[in-house]
């Protein structure tokens, strides 16, 4: 793992437990966050089309195995489904922005569903333009989110209600890979859905994504 990104990833998680130092965990995370969104721009600005839907290692086991464009969906989807869905308990930007539609997504789970050549299939439909507006309005919505939350709301757990609200949407396949995020989702506080879709979440796929990267510009 990227060490600045990871230590930064600590900090924040040791801020974060602490009433006095959590004002100071929130801007680490939003700095890490941004820090990992520079990357994702970077790929927008240096990489072609067809490097957003290379699959190097499609046989692989791991983050890696995807797609860059798949990983970024991914990211996301699940961002904007714990955020809004869960937390703050409103609609997802995904829905709200008309996201499907504009993206030209076949799907609105999170993609964990998808394996291999499915995974490449995906991306190759989706409109990087609208996917990167997506995750921009995804970032900002979350922060404004976590910005709204006290010290005290960071231990409230999800309620079985808002489990079931989930399940209903449908945003999460009923697949073996993809059903058993809605029980690990609802099985943390808030605290533990900052420290991990919120922020490792991003640092895995981001590390995956600059690993393909790397692979198919040796």
């Amino acid at each position: 793992m990227n060490k600045v990104w990871s230590e930064r990833n600590k900090t924040m998680q040791t801020q974060i437990k602490k009433k006095d130092t959590y004002e100071a965990g929130i801007e680490t995370l939003f700095d890490l966050r941004n820090q990992l969104m520079e990357t994702l721009i970077s790929f927008k600005e240096e990489l072609s089309r067809e490097d957003f839907d290379a699959i190097p290692f499609i046989n692989a086991d791991g983050y890696h195995s995807k797609t860059i464009a798949y990983s970024i969906w991914h990211v996301f989807r699940i961002e904007d489904i714990v955020a809004h869905s869960l937390i703050s308990e409103n609609e997802q930007v995904f829905f709200s922005g008309n996201y499907q539609e504009r993206i030209n997504s076949p799907i609105i789970t999170t993609g964990n569903e998808l394996v291999k050549d499915q995974i490449a299939d995906f991306s190759k439909r989706l409109n990087l333009k609208e996917l990167y507006s997506y995750i921009f309005e995804v970032k900002d919505s979350t922060e404004k989110i976590v910005n709204s939350l006290s010290y005290h709301e960071l231990k409230k757990k999800i309620l079985e209600e808002r489990k079931e609200y989930l399940k209903s949407l449908n945003v999460v396949s009923n697949d073996k890979n993809a059903i058993w995020l809605i029980d690990y989702w609802c099985g943390k506080d808030i605290r533990g859905l900052i420290q991990m879709p919120f922020s490792r979440h991003w640092i895995m796929h981001v590390e995956a994504s600059l690993r393909i990267k790397n692979k198919i510009h040796l």
